[in-house]
């Protein structure tokens, strides 16, 4: 294998992760990957049935910091997708680049465990319910940085609506508009 992956290196051949941002279908009008998650900027936010203000609003939500991902883009409008899997369209400056995420258990009234470090083995700090909101500081592919109010630590990342499986987020001090993936640069090993 290590033989195969030299020469494929010396050949010039790159080894890209399954999902990689460069990879990823963009959007036509911000070039940002589609799909991809956001939140919500605002405590409303309309949430229309399509892509512009003649078309009646399906719901309201009413949850500024809530995570959605972005499906489509028509002009200034994103078609988005919540936690719940409900879609509608919504203009573009009501959503952050903001990343945040909701708790999901594997049972229905589950507690999800809040570790204070990236390791089962870690002490458990608290359990979140099902829907507790937080922000996303960083992910490794398998745990996330979570944050809210009143709690800090680490959830296991398939246990949160967020961040996709295996992604890596790094936000660190700054909001970062969109995912920081492990993919090399076209044309670079």
């Amino acid at each position: 294998m290590a033989a195969l992956m030299l020469a494929a290196g010396m050949a010039g051949i790159q080894s890209v992760p399954a999902w990689c941002a460069s990879d990823a279908p963009t959007g036509s009008v911000s070039g940002l990957p589609i799909p991809r998650f956001v939140s919500l900027k605002s405590d409303r936010v309309n949430a229309r049935s399509g892509p512009n203000k003649d078309q009646e609003v399906r719901w309201v939500y009413t949850h500024a910091g809530m995570p959605v991902e972005v499906t489509a883009e028509f002009e200034n409008w994103r078609r988005i997708r919540d936690w719940e899997g409900a879609e509608g369209w919504v203009y573009h400056s009501l959503l952050s680049g903001k990343r945040t995420a909701t708790v999901v258990p594997k049972l229905k009234d589950e507690l999800v465990p809040l570790f204070e470090k990236a390791n089962v083995d870690s002490p458990v700090s608290a359990r979140l319910q099902p829907g507790v909101l937080g922000a996303l500081k960083t992910c490794n592919g398998a745990w996330c940085q979570f944050s809210g109010k009143g709690f800090e630590g680490y959830v296991r990342q398939e246990r949160l609506w967020g961040a996709y499986p295996n992604e890596k987020v790094d936000l660190g001090a700054f909001a970062a508009p969109a995912p920081i993936h492990e993919c090399p640069v076209q044309g670079r090993a």
